[in-house]
């Protein structure tokens, strides 16, 4: 077994499982939009895809419909969310991946 990487305890978001390939892809391509700043990391595994940003993943609904070309809510993304690092806040509008506890 390898090590991770330095710094990879410190990425969080989704694992989209692989089934849809359209959808994992629109994930991907919506994170990267969402977080024009942050290093998008995209693994494609076949039956899965990780997706990690440093410490603050932002996935929003507008983005998302407009690489799907139609309208999606973010609660149907469930099924294929496989898992995901970190914390998880969710609205009908984004959801937000972060590392540290708000409260």
């Amino acid at each position: 077994m390898t090590a991770p990487g330095p710094g990879t305890d410190k990425l969080v978001g989704p694992i989209i499982r692989g089934i849809d390939g359209d959808l994992a892809e629109a994930v991907a391509a919506t994170i990267e939009r969402d977080n024009p700043d942050a290093e998008v990391v995209v693994d494609d595994q076949g039956g899965y895809v990780r997706i990690s940003v440093p410490r603050r993943c932002v996935l929003t609904r507008d983005t998302l419909e407009e690489e799907l070309g139609r309208t999606f809510r973010l609660s149907a993304l469930e099924p294929a969310l496989a898992a995901f690092a970190g914390r998880i806040e969710q609205t009908d509008e984004q959801w937000v991946w972060y590392l540290e506890r708000r409260d």
